[in-house]
């Protein structure tokens, strides 16, 4: 055999080697870029899936948006509706704000009155009326005076049945005094006849609070009498309207 068959011979294995090298870094790189395309893959699912929530959510809060839109023009439209209950008192213009004074008080004249069911003495009354948030009345003119005339009438449900009202001669006999402090303006009374009299034959402290009540068929709206604190009677309470706390008027 010659030198340059076995150099051939020789360098076959040589080559075979050379070619098992380059197939083994050829499937590396395969393996690498399938693992790229795994994570590509994964990412672009990931991304779809917060894409994909982050539609939802935002779907979500328009959804919510709307029907929020919707109940509040249903209320709205509720509200247009309602019809408000106007003061029936022949006095009170067509236009003045209705519903402006609590539950179970009545509108008159910017005031607010409330005619109690109970009796209790003088200062047990006012102490309730100030818990219902007011104080025993205070008459201010004779329109108010008449209107409580008119009134005390339909509530009246015997001749002793009388109502006490915010005015006292306690703290000194003689000077009548409202319970907010002002005095009696004596040009602006409403006593019965012969009043007030400080009668002692039933307490010998005398008369000290006032009511008012009338006698059947009796139209004067003098009907103002003291009386002995200590008795009991009915009370009118009396607080100002809440001005701007009701938006209804009257049509």
């Amino acid at each position: 055999m010659s030198r340059s068959q076995g150099d051939t011979e020789g360098e076959a294995p040589a080559s075979k080697h050379t070619n098992s090298g380059r197939g083994s870094k050829v499937t590396s790189e395969r393996v690498a870029l399938l693992v790229v395309c795994s994570l590509l893959a994964a990412a672009v699912i990931v991304i779809y899936q917060l894409s994909f929530a982050h539609f939802q959510t935002k779907k979500n809060l328009q959804t919510l948006r709307e029907e929020y839109e919707a109940v509040k023009r249903n209320l709205t439209e509720r509200i247009d509706t309602v019809q408000p209950i106007c003061p029936k008192d022949p006095e009170v213009k067509i236009n003045d704000p209705c519903m402006k004074c609590d539950r179970g008080w009545e509108q008159h004249g910017g005031k607010c009155y409330l005619f109690s069911i109970s009796s209790a003495n003088w200062e047990q009354s006012r102490r309730w009326c100030q818990r219902e948030g007011g104080d025993l009345v205070k008459i201010d003119s004779r329109e108010e005076q008449i209107f409580l005339v008119n009134r005390v009438r339909e509530e009246i449900n015997n001749t002793e049945e009388k109502f006490w009202i915010g005015l006292t001669d306690s703290k000194e006999e003689g000077k009548w005094f409202w319970v907010d402090g002002s005095p009696l303006n004596t040009s602006l009374t409403f006593w019965a006849s012969v009043e007030p009299d400080d009668w002692t034959e039933e307490n010998p402290d005398g008369e000290d609070c006032v009511r008012m009540g009338e006698q059947p068929g009796h139209n004067d709206p003098k009907i103002w009498a003291d009386k002995s604190c200590k008795a009991h009677h009915r009370s009118i309470c009396e607080k100002h309207e809440e001005n701007g706390h009701y938006a209804l008027t009257c049509v």
